[in-house]
């Protein structure tokens, strides 16, 4: 019984550390596949200076004036290697929240700059603040790359109706 406490706690300790991180730094791949360090937003950057319809990050206009399916095919390619073992599409919550009326709910900006980059917003944004007590486990930042964080977003919007 000892032992089933232990790996239970070891276990428990592992997924803790293992989907945070406080970077400061992040590094994004490039087109010639080799990696380029950004510095992460500030982080005197506050409440007040938070655009709840932007977020924090570099994406300001984000087209959705036509869906692309091909690209939604990419994107649920990248989701399902770095977002669907904490994400379901439906609005249940697995680890973090269901992903079923995102696109309805936050603008396209807002969500290509969360996925990109989580940790500015969380520190900042009520809501995320909020789900972060519900869901217990900060999003990790996945190093996506801003073709894949736009094929996610267009996968996110083929799940909510778009055609």
């Amino acid at each position: 019984m000892n032992t089933l406490k232990i790996l239970a706690c070891a276990l428990l300790t592992s997924v803790l550390f293992s989907c945070g991180g406080d970077k400061k730094t992040d590094t994004i791949p490039t087109a010639d596949g080799t990696a380029a360090a950004t510095e992460a937003p500030a982080a005197e950057s506050g409440p007040a200076d938070y655009d709840p319809k932007r977020g924090i990050g570099k994406h300001e206009n984000v087209d959705v004036s036509t869906f692309d399916p091909a690209l939604a095919a990419e994107g649920k390619k990248v989701a399902d290697v770095k977002c669907m073992s904490c994400h379901k599409t439906t609005d249940e919550r697995l680890v973090g929240p269901g992903w079923k009326g995102v696109t309805e709910r936050q603008t396209p900006e807002w969500i290509m700059n969360f996925i990109s980059n989580p940790d500015p917003m969380i520190d900042v944004d009520p809501e995320l603040q909020k789900q972060l007590e519900l869901c217990l486990v900060r999003m990790p930042n996945q190093g996506l790359a801003d073709n894949e964080a736009r094929s996610i977003l267009e996968f996110m919007r083929e799940n909510d109706g778009a055609k």
